[in-house]
């Protein structure tokens, strides 16, 4: 087949771009052309809250990348559609995750379409945003009209789509981030880190926004920290870092911040020197730091919002708790009592088998081939 896979990839970091860039060499290896439309213009600086939109690596030499989408010019985006009805691709394969996109992505899918053969399949985060605004539901109105079909990751993304549009739509679970490397020895991550190899840790890893509650885990930890158990908190402030200089303070060493997006290559000794990641998200959809964690054989507590039960079966490969305090307090707890911790690392052998990018880009082929119909 000949596709067209449009959305963030190099030089753009983070998961986002980690997904195309893995569908794209998936299609690759099953013998299809595959090109990437990636942005010349992603975010206005003044929308943007991190520090940098992109990394400084070389380009990755086995994919074709352009950067040919400008999302804030409607100019751009005739253009773009029209190159891409002309090129008359199989399949155009969007990732959508926020509302911003829609006017861009939507237009540039209508004209792209006009062509009669081509059709448009989204691989979606979310429906609605983590955080609101006014134009959310009229710009997901015209952005999801657009689509020919969809491929989701959790049931929650599910049935807010159906409130949008009834094209196909099928469930594919988030696949494991393979491409940050394998687990190292923890002895070399406490290395790297500059971490004592004599403490165990618990790992709070990503972006730092309102609803990855933080602010909860914070209020857990002066609960259950310790002697010779540290928290680590990795991750760029995506919001007002000084909401949570109080609780930092009075945790003191208890606490490492490493306030900073992680580069890709140094994942790896995070998750190899955490003997847990813990989500306390307050809202969810799924989380990509899940599939990290899994790639890593890293035991997970995550709270009972979204879909991220679906992903991490409680009390087989870490615990599922409620989104508060005592839920929090309570699963760090247990995660310390027998032999649970190598317990998880076991069952997550097996569950792992779940996650493959393969069966994730079947699924979008089945999408397309009942569009075609």
């Amino acid at each position: 087949m000949k596709i067209v896979i449009l959305g963030p990839a190099h030089p753009y970091r983070g998961g986002l771009a980690t997904i195309m860039q893995t569908m794209a060499r998936e299609y690759i290896h099953r013998g299809d052309e595959v090109k990437i439309y990636t942005f010349s213009l992603q975010y206005p600086s003044i929308l943007f809250p991190g520090k940098s939109q992109t990394v400084d690596t070389p380009a990755p030499e086995d994919l074709q990348i352009e950067r040919i989408v400008n999302t804030c010019n409607p100019v751009n985006w005739i253009a773009v559609g029209n190159r891409i009805r002309k090129e008359a691709p199989d399949m155009v394969l969007m990732k959508y995750w926020t509302p911003f996109m829609a006017p861009c992505f939507g237009t540039i899918a209508r004209i792209a379409r006009r062509n009669g053969k081509t059709k448009v399949i989204c691989q979606i985060d979310n429906v609605e945003p983590h955080e609101h605004h006014i134009t959310d539901k009229p710009f997901n109105h015209y952005y999801l009209g657009a689509v020919d079909g969809f491929v989701y990751m959790s049931e929650q993304v599910h049935g807010e789509l159906e409130h949008y549009t009834k094209a196909p739509a099928l469930f594919s679970p988030h696949p494991i981030f393979s491409s940050f490397g394998s687990r190292v020895e923890r002895s070399e991550a406490c290395r790297y880190l500059k971490l004592d190899e004599n403490v165990n840790y618990l790992l709070f890893f990503g972006l730092i926004r309102e609803y990855k509650g933080l602010d909860i885990l914070l209020q857990a930890w002066e609960k259950v920290r310790r002697d010779g158990l540290k928290l680590i908190v990795a991750g760029e402030f995506y919001e007002d870092k000084q909401k949570y200089e109080s609780q930092l303070e009075k945790l003191g060493q208890s606490v490492i911040l490493h306030d900073l997006f992680v580069a890709d290559e140094d994942v790896k000794y995070y998750f190899s020197v955490a003997d847990a990641l813990v989500l306390p998200y307050k809202t969810a959809t799924q989380s990509g730091v899940t599939q990290i964690a899994y790639n890593f054989y890293t035991p997970m507590i995550v709270t009972d919002v979204g879909g991220l039960p679906e992903i991490v079966p409680d009390d087989k490969v870490g615990y599922v708790t409620p989104p508060t305090v005592e839920g929090i307090v309570d699963a760090i707890e247990s995660l310390y009592r027998d032999d649970n911790l190598e317990r998880f690392r076991k069952n997550i052998v097996i569950e792992r088998k779940r996650f493959s990018w393969s069966a994730m880009c079947d699924k979008i082929i089945e999408v397309l081939d009942v569009c075609k119909r």
